[in-house]
Formats: C-alpha cells, structure tokens, sequence
C-alpha cells in the first residue's frame, strides 16, 4: 500500500471503556491526488470525536462527512424525526426527514420492492431529491444505522457514510462495498464544537464564531405577506429548507415539499440563477413521477444509475440521433415523448412546495420563476431596498412570505 493511502494513527487517547480513540488521523491526500499530504486532528491535541471503522478517506470526503452530519443532526433535533443528507462537493444533492413515502414515490426513488423501516424512508427521500446529482454521494444518517437503510446504500454507488452508530447486520452490510474499502465513520452525537471556529485560506488564519443558527417557532414569525395561514406541514418543510440551505454553499436557494429537499440551487452568484436551479431540479423531481416515467418498461441489463440517466435525457427531451439510439436500448419498449404541453399540465400539479433563501431576494423575478414549481411558502432575510416589490409579487401569487432577518451564507 502506498503511503498515501495508509490511514495511520499518532497519539492514541484510551477511554474509560477501553476503546482507543485518536487525536490526529492521515488522508489518502487533499482535495486532489497531487495533494498528497493531507491529515485531520484536534488543536491542543484534543480527542477526535470521530472513527473511521472502514476504508480510507479523503479531505472531500471528511468536508462533505463534517457539513452532512450537523445537517442531519439539527433536522432530527428541531423536528423529532429520523433524517438523512446525500452530498457532493459541500453540498447536500438532498436532504429529508421520516415522512412517509406515497407509492409513487417509492416506484419513483427505486425503493418500492423493499420494507422501510423510518430511517430508510428518510435516505430514499434525501436520494431521492436529485439521483443525477447523488450518485456517488456521502451519506449523513442521524440514527443508529439499521439493516433496510443499510440495504439500500449497499445498492447504490456511493462514497461513504457518517452516522452515529450502526446495527452489527448493518454494518458488515456496508464494509462489502467497494470491494471492502467503503469508508464508514461513527461520530459521537454528543460531540460539540467549539464556539470559534478557524480555517486557513492562502497560509492566511480566518477565524469566526461558529454558525449555530437553528431555526425555532420566532424565525416564523415575522409573516410580511397578506396571507398568514402556516400550517404545521408547512413549518416543518420550511425548516428541513431553512436547515439544508445553511449547509449549502452559497449563494444557495432551498426547496422543500413533504419533508424533504426536492431542489438545491447551491454556489451561484446571482440569486435568481439560485432559484432557477433550484426550481429546473424540483420540476424534475416531480416530472420523474409522471405516469409515463413511472411505466418505462427497462431491460433487466439496465442498472439503476442508468435508468436515472436514461429518465434525465428523457425528460430533457435534448439529444443527438446517435444518443437517442443508445438511449431507445435501454427499452424493451421506447416511451412517448412529453410534450412542452404535457410537462406543464403535470407540474401545475405540483403545489405547497417552501423555499428557504440564504439571504434576501433583490428582485420580484426569484418569485415570479418560483410561482412556477408550486412554491407556496418562502423565507427569506428582508431587508432589501427592493422588499415591498418582492413581497407584493408574493402577495400577486398568494404566497406566505416570511422576513426571518437571519441570513445564513455558508462558505
């Protein structure tokens, strides 16, 4: 094994238990190959409250495992139930929480030939979100890992999992991944970060207080729009959202329906580039439950990665005569097209969807392209010069329009 590829361990700390921990822990490089010094430790040599059961990490591995599990850690703290992220690259492709799945949407995430137990319904949701998107994810699980989540994930092509423990079934589940290289961590849930938080850019020190920003019943309050009327539901998808965008790399805009992000708008310079990304990806989330989508009749041979392809160039209705051949042998039988006229009809279906905004909207254009993918609730920062024309295009569309004065920009 080359060195760079070992995961060596210096100053071991023994607990109580007899376990031993450690305080410092080596990558197999950085963000990139060529970066192939790359460690993670505690200041002051400081016991890691994190252990790798499994494979051998990256530094991309550890950025997206340290943002995924405060994600799903603060979703399960203010909601009470099970929740689960799929991230790539700092940003969560999806995020939910244990509400139960239609069968549509079981057909539609690949997940209605298996028993769900909360948990796995939570990672189906978050998978679910954007499957072009997760494919090759990190996993973030708030619970203990049990054997029907496990089950899934050995399925699917993913990079490697955090989460606070794990069932012994569930476990030796994952270790078969990757050939037995598929990097499992176990976090303590109890673990709290310090109050300052420091990162070097460029051999630059830039320290700042800790975002422990968590949305709670005032964050509601401040309800701008003519109409009031904020149901339960509603709060609670404004709060998976609000709770997804804060570990999203701004710019970033959030959209949530049924407890669960349906589309992520992450890293744009313009906030209308935000929402419209954000609204392509949850008309696609909605369009992939299209009768004609869930009826495609595949071959056997066709894998699951595949068919999500397959489905994306479908619905994108953009490909040459040669893509279209490959893409018709993936059928035992080809689909009719969706028209521009048949995707519109399906998606004014699509109603009481929330968005969570990093910061405020400068222009009434991020609602009017909103209004188009069902969004019925939106929170935002306030606070631009622009505000009373932003808040009468939501009045225009019946929104419920929230002024939080919290942004929450993550970078």
């Amino acid at each position: 094994m080359s060195t760079t590829a070992q995961r060596h361990v210096t100053l071991p700390v023994r607990l109580q238990s007899g376990e031993i921990m450690s305080s410092e822990l080596t990558m197999r490089y950085g963000c990139n190959p060529n970066q192939n010094t790359a460690r993670f430790y505690m200041r002051e040599g400081g016991q890691l409250p994190l252990e790798i059961l499994n494979g051998a990490p990256s530094y991309i591995n550890l950025m997206d495992a340290l943002n995924a599990w405060p994600l799903v850690r603060e979703l399960k703290q203010t909601l009470g139930l099970s929740a689960a992220a799929s991230f790539k690259h700092v940003s969560p492709a999806g995020a939910a929480v244990a509400v139960p799945l239609s069968e549509a949407l079981a057909a539609s995430y690949f997940v209605d030939d298996l028993k769900l137990s909360p948990l796995a319904t939570a990672y189906a949701r978050a998978r679910g979100a954007d499957r072009l998107a997760s494919f090759g994810d990190w996993v973030a699980l708030s619970d203990v890992v049990d054997e029907p989540t496990a089950r899934i994930i050995k399925r699917e092509v993913s990079d490697g999992i955090i989460a606070p423990g794990y069932e012994p079934e569930a476990l030796n589940l994952l270790k078969s991944k990757k050939d037995g290289a598929y990097p499992i961590f176990k976090i303590d849930p109890d673990y709290e970060p310090a109050a300052l938080e420091s990162r070097e850019v460029y051999g630059i020190t830039l320290e700042q207080t800790r975002n422990d920003f968590m949305p709670d019943s005032k964050f509601f309050s401040n309800v701008v729009s003519k109409r009031s009327d904020l149901s339960a539901e509603a709060k609670r998808d404004l709060t998976v959202a609000t709770i997804a965008v804060k570990y999203t790399q701004s710019n970033s805009v959030t959209l949530a329906l049924d407890g669960q992000v349906i589309g992520s708008g992450a890293g744009q310079q313009s906030r209308v580039h935000c929402v419209r990304l954000a609204c392509s990806k949850a008309d696609n989330w909605f369009l992939r439950q299209h009768p004609r989508v869930r009826d495609m009749q595949f071959h056997q041979r066709v894998r699951r990665a595949e068919r999500v392809n397959a489905i994306d160039i479908y619905l994108q209705g953009e490909a040459t005569p040669a893509e279209l051949t490959a893409w018709e042998a993936n059928f035992t039988r080809g689909p009719k097209r969706l028209s521009a006229e048949d995707q519109r009809s399906w998606l004014d279906k699509l109603q009481g969807v929330a968005l969570s905004s990093d910061a405020f909207f400068p222009f009434r254009d991020n609602i009017d392209r909103a209004s188009r993918s069902g969004v019925e609730y939106v929170v935002q920062a306030g606070g631009s010069v622009r505000d009373d024309d932003v808040i009468e295009a939501a009045d225009e569309y019946g929104m419920i329009m929230i002024n939080s004065g919290v942004r929450l920009f993550h970078h």
